[in-house]
C-alpha cells in the first residue's frame, strides 16, 4: 500500500512532480508515480484509479487540467490539483481546477507549488492528529 499517488497528465509536468517527491522522500511518505493523461489515455487512467490502494491522489496538470477533476470523479478518495504553468502563466489550469461542479471536489494549490500539495496530502493523511 502507497499513501499517495502522484500522477501527471504529461511527462512536461515532472518538474513539478519532483517537488512533489522531495518533500515525500524528506517526510518518508510512500508514493508511486504514473504519467497518465485524462485526454489522451482515459481507459488507463480508470484501470489505474480502480487498482491503487492510494490514500490521497495528487494530480499534476497544466492547461485545461481535467486530470484532477476526471480523478475525484472517479473515486470519494481525497484529490489534490496541482496547476502548472504554461501559455497563461498557469491561470488557465488554476480555473480549470477549482472550478469542479457540485460532488466533485478537487483542493488546488498554487501554480506549479508541488510542495505544497505533498505537504496537504500529509496533513490529509494524520487527519485528526494534534
Amino acid at each position: 500500500m502507497v499513501d499517495i499517488a502522484v500522477i501527471c497528465g504529461s511527462a512536461s509536468d515532472e518538474a513539478v512532480a519532483e517537488k512533489v517527491f522531495g518533500v515525500l522522500r524528506e517526510q518518508n511518505v510512500s508514493y508511486d508515480y504514473q504519467v497518465i493523461s485524462a485526454h489522451r489515455d482515459p481507459e488507463r487512467l480508470d484501470e489505474y484509479i480502480k487498482a491503487s490502494d492510494a490514500r490521497v491522489f495528487i494530480a499534476i496538470a497544466g492547461l485545461s487540467a481535467a486530470l484532477p477533476g476526471v480523478v475525484a470523479s472517479k473515486t470519494g478518495r481525497p484529490v489534490i490539483g496541482v496547476p502548472v504553468s504554461g501559455k497563461l502563466m498557469g491561470f488557465d489550469a488554476l480555473l480549470s481546477i477549482v472550478q469542479m461542479p457540485r460532488g466533485v471536489p478537487v483542493a488546488c494549490v498554487g501554480v506549479d507549488s508541488g510542495e505544497n500539495a505533498a505537504l496537504l496530502a500529509i496533513r490529509i493523511l494524520g487527519a485528526g492528529t494534534a
